[in-house]
């Protein structure tokens, strides 16, 4: 059986550079978005100005050079390097006669294409309602190109109304929901730290080589491929340390630069593991010739998440493909994630830098003492009891709070 080829549709990116960012290295973003959604890039046009054109975003003249230059090169689709409005989206498809969608419509596109579980999905539709709630006003078929039928009517204010409604009644409800799952991980966590399991949140820069680290290490099977936003789903797997102490790894989400807020918003939950996590394992693809503007992109994201104060691993993958020599010091290390190489020391440094949060423990506790194993149990764990005519032999896992406590009362052999 012949395998049938993916059509790509034929695009035309654009943009407007005031200055405000990195214009070209943000469209070799967007032109990566685009064939990770399945468009082909034909060409872009970049226009230099002093402000957006509140209408057309670039000057209507620019536009009609992109309107012949989709006619040459027979483009199906333009897309914007910016948020959009809905009136200047149905303004530069009116002059074009191209359908028009922006980088947010694109990311939220992949999205939906990689959400797997079901929170995925109630996240991907939460943020796409959000995105289209404040457009609805002004936009005839456009809409509709969503991925939505709303709109599709004659938006008089009657049913703009009723659209308007039902979007916000959906919206609180898959917020409710998102709500309700976001109480479960949180007693998860807590279930883990009761257990003392220690988290280690692999992070990074979309594409750096995430889950090629996390299938590695650990055999998770996640798809990794070279497109960006290939894990959208957080996934959770244990390792075991050189120094014998266990570390649940979870992979994130990859971060991108100008992510915009909403959609960190919607997917804070993917995010936030990294957050309440013990260690943070920053992994940057140190081939990339913007790899340290990207690192600054993750680590000013895990500060805005309150992640600042965990301790962070910076792992420099894909070094195989580096000609010069970059140095490593107690909490950085050079790996090949797809060659397999560094590994060993990759997980000496993580054990180096992994806070001890519980230390295990033989104590002798005298009966006066037994309310200690309450103690102890309250944030540890005890494995073993037994009463003898001197008290009571625990083995236990001791929580860092009690050691001090617990020290006087250690049983020596």
């Amino acid at each position: 059986m012949v395998k049938e080829e993916k059509v790509m549709t034929k695009a035309i990116l654009v943009s407007a550079d005031t200055g405000a960012y990195d214009c070209e290295a943000s469209m070799d973003e967007l032109s990566e978005l685009a064939r990770t959604a399945g468009a082909e890039e034909l060409a872009r046009v970049i226009q230099k100005r002093d402000a957006y054109e509140s209408a057309t975003v670039i000057g209507e003249g620019k536009l009609e050079e992109v309107k012949e230059l989709c006619t040459n090169l027979g483009a199906e689709l333009l897309i914007f390097d910016i948020e959009l409005t809905s009136s200047q989206i149905r303004n530069i498809e009116e002059i074009t006669d191209v359908r028009v969608i922006d980088r947010t419509m694109l990311i939220l596109d992949i999205f939906a294409g990689r959400a797997v579980s079901r929170e995925g999905k109630l996240q991907v539709e939460l943020a796409q309602l959000r995105y289209r709630l404040p457009r609805l006003m002004g936009v005839g078929a456009s809409l509709s190109r969503l991925g939505g039928g709303i709109g599709t009517r004659g938006p008089g204010e009657t049913q703009l109304e009723t659209d308007r409604r039902h979007i916000r009644r959906r919206i609180d409800k898959l917020s409710a929901e998102l709500k309700e799952l976001e109480e479960r991980r949180g007693y998860t966590r807590s279930r883990r730290k009761k257990d003392s399991v220690q988290v280690g949140a692999i992070v990074g820069y979309t594409n750096a080589g995430k889950s090629t680290l996390l299938n590695h290490l650990t055999g998770a099977g996640v798809l990794a491929e070279d497109k960006l936003f290939a894990t959208l789903d957080p996934t959770s797997r244990a390792i075991e340390l050189p120094d014998g102490r266990s570390l649940l790894l979870v992979d994130t989400v990859g971060l991108i630069r100008r992510l915009p807020h909403h959609l960190v918003e919607a997917f804070k939950s993917t995010l936030e593991e990294a957050a309440c996590a013990d260690i943070i394992i920053h992994v940057c693809d140190a081939s990339d010739p913007e790899a340290a503007e990207k690192a600054d992109v993750t680590l000013k994201t895990l500060a805005d998440l309150g992640a600042a104060e965990i301790p962070v691993v910076t792992v420099l993958n894909k070094c195989d493909k580096l000609e010069e020599n970059i140095p490593e010091n107690d909490t950085t290390v050079k790996i090949s994630a797809l060659k397999a190489q560094g590994i060993d020391r990759l997980l000496d440094t993580i054990a180096k830098n992994l806070p001890e949060t519980s230390k295990r423990m033989k104590l002798l506790l005298p009966y006066a003492k037994g309310g200690l194993t309450a103690v102890i149990r309250e944030n540890g764990k005890i494995f073993s009891e037994e009463y003898t005519e001197n008290g009571i032999l625990v083995d236990a896992l001791v929580d860092r709070l009690n050691i001090k406590q617990m020290s006087e009362f250690e049983f020596k052999e």
